[in-house]
């Protein structure tokens, strides 16, 4: 029988465009059974409720879902329960995909979920993201981040990470128009600009969300 979880996420994705099927549905509603058992010994989120679970984290993670294309390879920063290289991971089994996080009982839930769900070629690293200069330099064409860090912050980190013609996509909230101009000096001396910025408002008007692209300068 299908879930509150599943049946939220089927309709809500096919309102998106992504038409998930029942393996991939299956799929969310054991993600987040697993995220609340384990959010009851480890602090993993504090968004706990079913409905909460599936739109706040399942499908504000898909909301990037059509940006990512067949030859990419993704990289997500500071991707803590696994939000969102795991449901992209679901839909997007060809795309090659790497989670880095510095906690490591957040690490240790995501590779969990990657086992019970089986997940193929997805890299999950216990390291600080500066770690992954030395290993991933320019290797990555899409690089994401939700809300983890400030706009500036976000592209010193991921710059020496993209390859090139690669896209940043900074995940925000509400305030992300005042922080987006307070960063415009930082994100232009590092030689990227804003390509473009997409808002939209979460199903059942649970909150206002805003994806910033960035990309290279012409003249970097």
């Amino acid at each position: 029988m299908r879930s509150v979880i599943g049946d939220i996420v089927e309709r809500e994705a096919h309102v998106m465009g992504v038409s998930l099927s029942v393996d991939e549905i299956t799929s969310f509603e054991l993600y987040a059974e697993e995220l609340k058992k384990w959010n009851s010994k480890v602090n993993l989120t504090a968004i706990t409720k079913d409905k909460d679970i599936a739109i706040k984290h399942f499908i504000d993670s898909l909301s990037i879902a059509a940006y990512i294309n067949t030859g990419d390879r993704l990289l997500d920063i500071g991707s803590g329960a696994g939000l969102p290289v795991i449901p992209l991971k679901i839909i997007r089994p060809d795309i090659p995909m790497v989670s880095v996080d510095a906690v490591a009982k957040k690490i240790n839930f995501q590779r969990h979920v990657a086992r019970t769900l089986k997940l193929q070629n997805i890299e999950i690293i216990h390291a600080r993201v500066e770690d992954l200069q030395k290993t991933h330099r320019n290797s990555f064409s899409i690089i994401t981040s939700r809300a983890f860090t400030r706009l500036d912050r976000f592209v010193s980190l991921a710059a020496p990470l993209l390859a090139d013609n690669g896209t940043l996509i900074a995940m925000k909230g509400e305030g992300a128009a005042g922080e987006i101009s307070e960063s415009d000096e930082v994100v232009t001396a590092g030689g990227f600009t804003v390509a473009s910025v997409h808002r939209y408002t979460l199903p059942y008007n649970m909150g206002e969300r805003v994806l910033t692209f960035l990309k290279q300068s012409k003249a970097a």
